[in-house]
């Protein structure tokens, strides 16, 4: 297989590159890589990102947490303005893959890849936050659209996540040992527009749990969550586990990570 490689001097240049045919955006290449080693995808031409600083970053802007695309998963866990605002999401990056995946993948790759059983996901959704690109602003229950889908239109390009602080957050998964990735991971979040819970590895792409959000609106605590049946409808069926399996595990993280929230 041959390609072409070109390391983006701009976001511009690199939104223009990007929109050609066959050619694909890399981030960290943590999950790119891959899947052209696996035959799955063959790119004509790759457009790498990692040499734009303007990408990068974390910064506190009122009452929101602003992240760039280009930051990895470790400086997600390890920032101060992360631990202090929504220490949640410091907890969700800290249990991303190994620490190479962590040092090297990106909550913009992450996102723009919208893994089903990825985590960002559910922190993005569940937190109600903004991905910020290169055209546009797009609210999280609008970005994600399937598996491996999302709104992103060819050679747009995610700058950055900007997450509303909440009152309080929870993150937990129940992981596949090897990928490490979700088998279900739930993400709680008490915002300032109700309680969101999001779901992730359970089905075909990131969802939000009404039942369970009602619940938690009623009542913010683990035993709110425990008198809650999830549907197995359409949820996965895999050597990890049923849909059913899969269904009862979804209110059992929902009640562990309302326990842990700060």
């Amino acid at each position: 297989m041959t390609f072409t490689y070109t390391q983006a001097g701009s976001v511009a240049e690199a939104a223009q590159a990007g929109a050609k045919d066959e050619a694909k955006l890399i981030a960290g290449g943590q999950s790119l890589l891959g899947a052209i080693k696996l035959g799955l995808a063959a790119p004509e031409a790759l457009i790498d990102l990692s040499g734009l600083a303007d990408l990068k970053g974390i910064r506190l802007d009122g009452g929101k947490l602003v992240i760039g695309a280009m930051t990895t998963h470790a400086t997600v866990a390890a920032s101060k303005d992360v631990l202090s605002a929504i220490p949640a999401l410091a907890d969700l990056a800290g249990r991303i893959g190994d620490r190479q995946v962590r040092n090297r993948g990106t909550l913009g790759g992450s996102l723009a890849n919208n893994d089903p059983a990825a985590c960002y996901p559910a922190a993005v959704l569940a937190l109600a936050a903004t991905v910020h690109t290169d055209r546009r602003s797009i609210a999280a229950d609008d970005f994600f659209k399937g598996m491996y889908e999302t709104a992103l239109q060819p050679g747009e390009i995610i700058t950055s996540v900007s997450f509303p602080v909440p009152a309080k957050a929870g993150w937990q998964k129940f992981k596949q040992p090897a990928s490490r990735f979700s088998i279900v991971g739930v993400f709680v979040a008490k915002t300032a527009a109700g309680v969101r819970v999001a779901v992730t590895g359970a089905g075909p792409g990131v969802f939000r749990e009404p039942q369970l959000e009602a619940a938690l609106g009623s009542s913010w605590s683990p035993a709110a969550t425990a008198a809650i049946t999830v549907s197995a409808d359409g949820l996965n069926q895999d050597l990890h586990g049923s849909p059913a399996y899969r269904a009862a595990l979804i209110p059992v993280l929902a009640g562990r990570a309302v326990a842990g929230a700060a």
